[in-house]
């Protein structure tokens, strides 16, 4: 594998539900400009990738896909950020694959414990709305509940996000997580709690994350999409944390 120079950080983004690699764009250009390496991958069923979607999609298998980026890119050293949803998966990848990263960002992310899955995280009713659309899909996915439900108000980004966002493979919202190790798998770790506005689903990820003694903990002023609505602060953001790293 390819090491990548104290100077020169490799960020793996790791995209949300409903979304693909394409959401890191702005992040991933600014990122890059700033002589940074980035990967931005997309999971299987979603993006891109959404011809895939099949029952047999769950979690491990973003795990795996991730993973399997990292492998085929020959990238050592890296830092995985996950977003949202994408924090359970880098959890996932670097709880199997230790050796793939040297450090974890989790940006407004969602923070699953062993046997946990996505759907435990969510309100009553956030979860029956969940679980009646992939009824109504036959088990097989749930729709993208629109940007405003991410606290994106209308304009440019709430049109690009709702032109690309797709339905989410309901396995991996229904399949727990599992760990053998505590999240992070002993790798250095900083969360990035974004609240303004901020987003329900993950306010027990910020309060568990906040809580850790070891992890560096950060308040971003922009909503749960910061990567697209507020691409200058997340990418200064992140270099200013793998910098200290």
């Amino acid at each position: 594998m390819s090491q990548v120079r104290p100077d020169q950080p490799a960020f793996v983004l790791v995209h949300g539900a409903f979304h693909g690699g394409w959401c890191w764009g702005p992040v991933a250009r600014r990122l890059c400009a700033a002589g940074a390496q980035v990967l931005t991958p997309t999971c299987t069923g979603l993006g891109e990738r959404a011809h895939l979607l099949s029952p047999t999609v769950g979690l491990s298998t973003f795990i795996a896909d991730v993973s399997a980026a990292i492998t085929c890119e020959e990238l050592s050293g890296a830092i995985l950020v996950g977003h949202s949803f994408g924090g359970a998966v880098a959890a996932g990848v670097v709880d199997a694959r230790p050796e793939l990263a040297r450090a974890l960002i989790f940006l407004d992310a969602l923070l699953l414990q062993d046997g946990q899955c996505a759907l435990d995280a969510l309100d009553a009713g956030t979860r029956a709305a969940r679980e009646r659309d992939a009824a109504a899909r036959g088990g097989l996915c749930a729709a993208p509940p629109g940007p405003a439900a991410f606290g994106v108000p209308p304009g440019p980004a709430h049109e690009w996000l709702a032109r690309r966002m797709t339905p989410q493979p309901f396995a991996a919202m229904t399949e727990p997580i599992r760990l053998r190790r505590a999240i992070g798998a002993g790798r250095p770790c900083a969360y990035i709690a974004c609240d303004a506005p901020a987003y329900p689903g993950v306010a027990a990820s910020h309060r568990w994350a906040r809580e850790r003694p070891d992890w560096r903990f950060h308040r971003l002023s922009a909503g749960h999409e910061a990567m697209v609505t507020a691409p200058d602060a997340v990418a200064s953001l992140l270099m200013t944390i793998a910098g200290a790293f």
